[in-house]
């Protein structure tokens, strides 16, 4: 596995897109004093997860792109790419050819690519760890360096030595299992805790599953109690159902047959009535007779006999016909007298008509009812 080419645009001095390829061997970068020597190291240690602004040299994450000259503007990003030949597969991952790359933008927001496929820091670190090429590998030494390193503690130049001897994924996978081995001696912990607050609720808890399967049997019989008493409701309500009907049939009955009644006293009061008109028409005419005999009799003296007879006939027609006319009109306030009882008794039995109606759809609605509580 080696360093095929290191790509860079935005990235401190180089403005626009660099692309340096380092071949096998030993190559070398030769240039003035700030030329971008350095900004090369630092792009390949800001790719391999360098957190720290003051090792790439500057003060603020933004100081790494570009901030332009007289004559040209700043960008608003930077990125660089390292490009690994990964033939012999020295890094674990299936690719022959194995580009890493980190952008960052002037809104703060960053990125980490594996093969353009975004990824996370932990992703990057874990590629390169144990192959001597991390950000604080000792494959990138820069100026001051190895000074730095001679200077430090024996803790620090311990961490170069197991870097070199590839030994620190592991140091790193016992520091995780010993933190996953705290944690779960903490949930061990809690779940004896909460183990000793259920079995200290077990008894309790006991009493209240009997309670709760006492009431479920009796809640068992309530309901069909519930039913029973619903269906007996039921056939009680439709018997009463049956009689309402039955009696309403016969009240139907009866009030037609109380309306052919009436319709009949109607017709002898309108022929009563017809032949007192009548009467009164014959009456009438037998006055005005009475009034020509009358005149009859002032005019003709000869016959006056014969008129006196016709009229003494007149006179006792005329009393005939008044008692027939009494008699008639007491005919006639009697048919009015029945006519009334009979009205009166009509709306006797339109109310009762009424009431059974009613109560037949009182008994309907509630039998329903009953029907809904039993579905």
């Amino acid at each position: 596995m080696y360093l095929k080419r290191i790509e860079m645009q935005g990235f401190k001095s180089f403005a626009d897109k660099t692309i340096i390829e380092l071949k096998e061997g030993i190559t070398t970068v030769i240039g003035p004093n700030g030329s971008g020597k350095s900004n090369i190291a630092d792009a390949i240690r800001w790719v391999l997860g360098e957190q720290s602004i003051k090792s790439l040299r500057g003060s603020k994450s933004l100081d790494i792109i570009f901030a332009g000259t007289q004559n040209r503007k700043s960008l608003g990003f930077a990125e660089s790419s390292l490009v690994f030949d990964n033939t012999d597969g020295t890094l674990p991952i299936e690719y022959t050819e194995v580009t890493v790359t980190r952008k960052l933008y002037r809104s703060g927001e960053t990125g980490y690519y594996i093969n353009k496929v975004p990824c996370r820091l932990k992703d990057v670190l874990e590629l390169f760890m144990d192959t001597g090429i991390g950000k604080d590998g000792y494959s990138i030494i820069g100026q001051g360096k190895i000074d730095e390193i001679l200077s430090n503690k024996s803790e620090d130049r311990r961490h170069i030595f197991e870097e070199a001897a590839g030994i620190v994924k592991y140091r790193n996978r016992k520091e995780e299992a010993e933190k996953k081995l705290e944690h779960t001696k903490l949930n061990l912990l809690r779940i004896n805790d909460i183990i000793s607050e259920i079995e200290g609720n077990l008894e309790p808890l006991y009493n209240q599953s009997e309670q709760a399967k006492k009431y479920l049997n009796l809640h068992e019989e309530l309901k069909n109690i519930e039913v029973g008493l619903f269906l007996h409701n039921i056939d009680q309500n439709k018997q009463e159902l049956q009689k309402v009907t039955e009696n309403e049939a016969v009240t139907k009955a009866q009030c037609d047959d109380e309306e052919t009644k009436l319709e009949r006293t109607k017709n002898a009061k309108e022929e009563l009535k017809n032949n007192l008109d009548e009467i009164t028409s014959k009456i009438e005419s037998m006055s005005n007779l009475g009034f020509e005999s009358q005149k009859e009799i002032e005019m003709l003296n000869s016959d006056i006999n014969v008129s006196q007879t016709k009229i003494s006939n007149n006179q006792e027609n005329e009393k005939r016909f008044l008692l027939e006319i009494e008699e008639k009109k007491k005919r006639l306030q009697e048919l009015e007298d029945e006519e009334k009882q009979k009205e009166e008794k009509r709306e006797n039995l339109r109310q009762n008509k009424e009431k059974f109606t009613k109560e037949l759809e009182r008994k309907a609605t509630r039998t329903r009812q009953n029907n809904r509580k039993i579905i």
